[in-house]
């Protein structure tokens, strides 16, 4: 059995016109491969970390990893990832397992 993963994007803009391109058309392909935009967000402000912040995060739900996979590598969409490329810079793509609770990584053989 599958279990959803997490993509969290990190990114700022580089190219409104180019991150438009890709966003027109995006949220219909993400959702089409199993993906759903959980949440969106303008940097407020640092908390805690080291990291150099980044305007914009997105966080997308799919519904396994072959999901996002799918997304990432269908070849009707080859001319929709550049336009992603393009438009932004200091890009952070980080994928999570969903988890119902920490339990699995507080536990011993975590």
């Amino acid at each position: 059995m599958s279990t959803p993963v997490y993509a969290l994007n990190l990114f700022n803009i580089s190219s409104r016109e180019e991150y438009k391109a890709y966003s027109r058309r995006s949220a219909r392909e993400v959702q089409a491969h199993g993906g759903r935009v959980v949440a969106l967000g303008k940097f407020r402000e640092a908390a805690a970390g080291e990291i150099a912040p980044r305007t914009v995060m997105i966080l997308v739900e799919w519904d396994s990893k072959a999901a996002f996979d799918s997304y990432c590598n269908d070849p009707a969409l080859a001319d929709l990832h550049p336009h992603r490329v393009n438009g932004t810079r200091d890009y952070v793509w980080h994928l999570f397992d969903k988890l119902e609770d920490l339990r699995p990584l507080l536990n011993d053989a975590g």
